[in-house]
């Protein structure tokens, strides 16, 4: 795929929102302000977590699986807020309803993608077990076995997935959706809009992370320009200052994948690979096996891992997004709404 290094994109195509959270004389309770502060610092400390302690860390599978894990707490933090605030469904205006419900199936589309995605990564793990295997077998045709896998293994993984490709016009859509809805006489609608606009832009960034790790290109990379009155400004423009910096270093720098676990497997394959075509077997050659059958048993966890996250993230959007549905149906103030997607 092209790498067109696309200028830094602005956050807010349509102003600031937060001249609609915060209109004059719209002063908060002490008891939502505390609920607001909780939540906010609460994200802050999440976003700390994500800073990498060393640029080895960016865009390593653990690394992922903990910004995934880290998207779950904050959605579990939203639906606890949601309880706090005791504001019922019936309660919700219709246009905040609407912007759950359009964000939540985008989430599923982009969860559906990233799966995918993993999936067929992992699918190479087969090739790479079939070179093994034939190399631990007896003289003959091992050595055409072993490269004819690893010719597959190369073109398997090079390959492009097209829901990936999709997630850019999602998480665009998004984008558009972070203007949030005017909040009239409801302090707890403007608590819960602000906490929503916090947890919109780690979804949006995470995902936009996720999306140039497999699409290897700067242009599905946001930069986005928050805010400074959120509790969790500073450490969200603080990590992604430093993750956007190294991804465009890494992807500027002709790798063939930045993703660090699958290029230690890569690394490994171009050394194996002239000693397969000698047929030369030494100490060296020995090691390199031994290498890449390591490393490929750590690509394979660790996207068995991140998996598992992301189909966890699935079905907690997925139940989040049914509960609401259940309860329009059951509300008469929103029976008309049971429909809305």
């Amino acid at each position: 795929m092209s790498r067109a290094q696309d200028p830094p994109r602005g956050f807010f195509p349509f102003g600031n929102p937060f001249r609609i959270l915060s209109p004059k004389g719209s002063a908060l309770s002490p008891w939502l302000l505390s609920l607001l502060n909780n939540f906010e610092l609460l994200l802050a400390e999440r976003l700390k977590k994500l800073m990498p302690k060393s640029k080895d860390d960016i865009l390593t599978l653990s690394w992922m699986k903990l910004a995934m894990e880290s998207l779950c707490e904050t959605h579990n933090n939203i639906n606890t807020l949601i309880t706090d605030l005791q504001l019922p469904v019936s309660d919700w205006e219709e246009k905040w309803v609407d912007v759950y419900l359009d964000i939540s199936v985008k989430l599923l589309d982009l969860c559906n993608a990233f799966s995918s995605e993993l999936t067929r990564l992992n699918q190479g793990d087969l090739y790479l077990k079939c070179v093994l295997h034939s190399l631990q077998s007896g003289p003959g045709e091992k050595y055409l076995q072993a490269r004819s896998s690893l010719d597959s293994w190369r073109q398997h993984v090079n390959a492009n997935n097209a829901r990936v490709e999709n997630c850019r016009a999602v998480l665009d859509s998004l984008v558009k959706s972070l203007s949030l809805p005017k909040v009239k006489n409801s302090p707890k609608g403007k608590v819960l809009m602000r906490a929503f606009y916090g947890v919109k832009v780690q979804t949006v960034y995470i995902c936009s992370v996720f999306t140039a790790a497999w699409s290897d290109s700067t242009t599905d990379l946001f930069d986005l320009t928050v805010s400074d009155k959120p509790l969790w400004a500073k450490a969200f423009a603080d990590m992604q200052s430093v993750v956007n910096a190294e991804i465009r270093d890494l992807l500027s720098s002709g790798r063939s994948t930045i993703l660090k676990e699958l290029e230690r497997v890569d690394a490994s394959v171009e050394k194996l690979y002239p000693m397969i075509q000698d047929g030369v077997e030494d100490e060296t050659f020995s090691d390199c096996v031994m290498e890449l059958r390591t490393q490929a048993e750590k690509l394979s966890q660790g996207l068995d891992q991140l998996l598992e996250e992301v189909d966890s993230f699935f079905k907690m959007t997925l139940s989040g997004r049914d509960v609401l549905l259940c309860n329009l149906r059951s509300s008469d103030s929103f029976s008309g709404n049971a429909n809305v997607e």
